[in-house]
């Protein structure tokens, strides 16, 4: 049984196991720094121009700041990155993410009431999806960001053949 294997299920029968948890593709990093990248340094060379023309050249030292700025995003964005997993388990999917406040949210099969492949074009032009879960209780609504859209396809199929089998038994 491969350990990142997306065909894993996690856990087979043996709730007390670790799952099997699996990461986000690096695409999600890369469009996100791209973005980072882009929006700071547009930001920093108008704010360069700005300052250059009305306030003097000694001003336009200023604008390094959101080059600072970008830095120092570059770095918290593969942090934030790498905490993002997922895990598939018998009775329910597991979502964990953040650095300093961990967040873990279970969600139940038998409790979905709607699975949505999102993709913006953004996140069409890198190749990427996210998972939309929802539920009957807003606060456990769940996503799971920056997935290839064939991996995003096969677990909203099969979250939603889940779903529809565990609510039959309720």
């Amino acid at each position: 049984m491969e350990t990142g294997s997306p065909q894993n299920t996690g856990t087979t029968g043996d709730e007390s196991a670790e799952p099997v948890w699996i990461g986000l593709p690096p695409g999600l990093l890369r469009m996100r720094r791209l973005l980072l990248v882009v929006w700071l340094g547009l930001l920093a060379l108008a704010l360069g121009l700005l300052l250059g023309l009305l306030a003097g050249p000694g001003w336009a030292a200023f604008a390094l700041l959101p080059l600072a700025v970008a830095a120092w995003g570059w770095v918290l964005l593969g942090r934030n990155w790498r905490s993002w997993r997922y895990a598939e388990r018998a009775d329910d999917l597991l979502i964990s993410r953040g650095v300093l406040w961990r967040e873990e949210t279970v969600v139940p099969y038998g409790r979905m009431q709607l699975v949505e492949v999102t993709s913006g074009p953004v996140e069409r032009h890198f190749g990427l999806a996210s998972v939309q879960l929802h539920t009957a209780a807003a606060a456990t609504d769940a996503t799971i960001p920056g997935l290839d859209p064939a991996e995003a396809e096969r677990l909203r199929d099969r979250l939603t053949e889940l779903g529809e089998a565990r609510s039959a038994g309720l």
